[in-house]
């Protein structure tokens, strides 16, 4: 065990970065570089504390690692909680690793208010990193409402012609689902007298409170991931975001949603989450082909791709409700996954508008013969998201397809249909764009990769085919954690607690 708040470092260092570039004097241009820089290095150095972390992460325990626990109000029992397990420490890696790339992205595109835009990165980075690794509810709740504020100005300053009607819708959509999850986690705090996660997850929950806790989470957690049908939020935030700001919404945000259904939904209140799960499956099925159906007939490139996100989300959901442990791990796997491939996606839309300045996937073709190597990248994303095997896309999807056919080979089948749609709107994307037609000459004219370019995307293409050779990667660091969580749904549905006066201390004794 590492003898130093590595966790505190982690979230916090960030927003040390940004302290640091609002410091910064000077001539614009020099404003501009200089901010760049201490976002890129700080972003770096937190990337190399995450690998740390991951190195030292023990993956054959289901415990929390790292633990920090300090008292911040004694009279409330209320901790400045911070902790790990395997479903949140790829989580936090990930957030870490998406963020260089992020500012990577944003070097030349990015014109006006660099250095306020580089601040909100970095204290978007320490709220992510945050919600991943907070053990207490009331410190879980300020990260994960925080996140909200950063990604709303980066929509809302630096986006397209829309970008304040997508800020706001953004921002309500997720707002108006949070409030309930607060007054869940009131509920959970009267009823347990504690505001301590793992606290809160040995303390058994009356049935009847449940249903009620199950939905006022499940309506925070839906809108973020984003379910069908609260997703229409998602299309236009990504539509109007700049290219960073839509690769951190798809890779880190919408798994939120996800993690908030693992921590919350499925240990604490394991009745209601069996009770729920077969509605869950069809409203996840429901995302993977309405969803995929929409997307085949967008003309907008990053439209096509936000509505792919939403269709990936709902495997993701329903490996989670398998509730078994092929599931749940798929589920997270496919989270991973996503988080890498989608960014990447977004990150080739952002390569072609920086230099054509339109989406609309007609503007385009016939690229492959002046861009070579982005069609090859954008080729190996694009078969990456319909789950070719040998990809880190392939793992997740057999995963959630293998728990779900143990609970019902109907959903099974109904959910494979996503794999056959998803496979037709990624190849009639790229056939159009980079095979298609070259109508208009100044595609046929565009630059191929600079070296920044090549830069942002290496990294992306070595860890997609990492983790779809050797998904024993993250597979082999999450099992303890998802076996710990799967025996505590199994122990919870055992445990009988009377509906009128719920006791906060007393252990349940199981039902003959």
């Amino acid at each position: 065990m590492l003898d130093f708040p590595i966790l505190s470092l982690l979230t916090f260092l960030p927003l040390l970065g940004a302290a640091f570039i609002l410091t910064i004097r000077g001539e614009p241009e020099m404003v501009a570089r200089n901010a760049k820089y201490v976002a890129l290095y700080t972003s770096l150095f937190v990337l190399a504390l995450a690998g740390y972390m991951l190195k030292n992460f023990d993956g054959s325990s289901g415990d929390f690692q790292f633990v920090e626990k300090v008292t911040w109000f004694p009279s409330l029992g209320i901790s400045y909680h911070m902790g790990i397990d395997g479903i949140s420490v790829f989580f936090v890696a990930l957030s870490a690793f998406l963020t260089p790339i992020c500012i990577l992205a944003s070097w030349d595109s990015i014109k006006k208010r660099v250095k306020e835009y580089m601040v909100a990165f970095m204290v978007l980075e320490t709220f992510m990193i945050g919600t991943f690794c907070a053990l207490d509810t009331v410190l879980f709740y300020i990260f994960f409402e925080a996140v909200l504020i950063p990604m709303f100005l980066i929509i809302g300053i630096w986006g397209g012609p829309r970008r304040v009607y997508a800020a706001f819708k953004f921002f309500l959509y997720t707002l108006l689902g949070s409030v309930l999850m607060l007054a869940a986690l009131l509920a959970l705090y009267f009823h347990a007298g504690s505001t301590d996660i793992p606290t809160l997850i040995a303390s058994p929950v009356a049935r009847n409170l449940q249903f009620w806790l199950f939905i006022a989470f499940f309506a925070s957690f839906a809108v973020k991931m984003p379910m069908w049908p609260v997703h229409t939020w998602l299309p236009d935030a990504h539509v109007e975001a700049p290219t960073a700001g839509s690769v951190i919404l798809a890779g880190v945000l919408l798994k939120m949603g996800g993690y908030g259904f693992l921590r919350f939904s499925i240990p604490m209140l394991p009745e209601a989450a069996e009770y729920f799960a077969p509605m869950i499956y069809w409203m996840s099925i429901a995302a993977i082909i309405i969803t995929s159906l929409i997307a085949l007939v967008q003309e907008d490139m990053k439209k096509l791709i936000a509505y792919s996100s939403v269709a990936h989300m709902g495997f993701v959901t329903l490996g989670i409700f398998t509730l078994t442990a092929q599931g749940v791990q798929g589920g997270l796997f496919q989270m991973i996954s996503h988080g890498v491939i989608s960014g990447a996606l977004f990150l080739c839309v952002g390569v072609v508008y920086d230099r054509l300045h339109t989406r609309e996937i007609s503007r385009y073709g016939g690229i492959v013969k002046n861009m070579p190597i982005y069609a090859t990248v954008f080729m190996l994303f694009m078969l990456g998201s319909v789950g070719l095997p040998g990809t880190s896309g392939f793992v997740g999807e057999f995963l959630v397809l293998l728990g779900a056919y143990r609970v019902d080979p109907v959903v099974a089948f109904f959910a494979a249909t996503g794999v056959v749609l998803g496979a037709a709107y990624m190849l009639m994307l790229y056939r159009r764009v980079v095979f298609g037609p070259a109508v208009h000459q100044d595609a046929g004219e565009m630059q191929d990769l600079n070296w920044k370019e090549l830069v942002n995307f290496v990294p992306l293409v070595a860890l997609v085919l990492w983790l779809g050779i050797l998904p024993g990667v993250v597979l082999d660091k999450t099992a303890a954690s998802v076996n710990k969580l799967i025996s505590q749904y199994e122990a919870g549905l055992v445990v009988t607690t009377p509906v009128d006066e719920p006791p906060r201390d007393a252990v349940q004794e199981p039902v003959e």
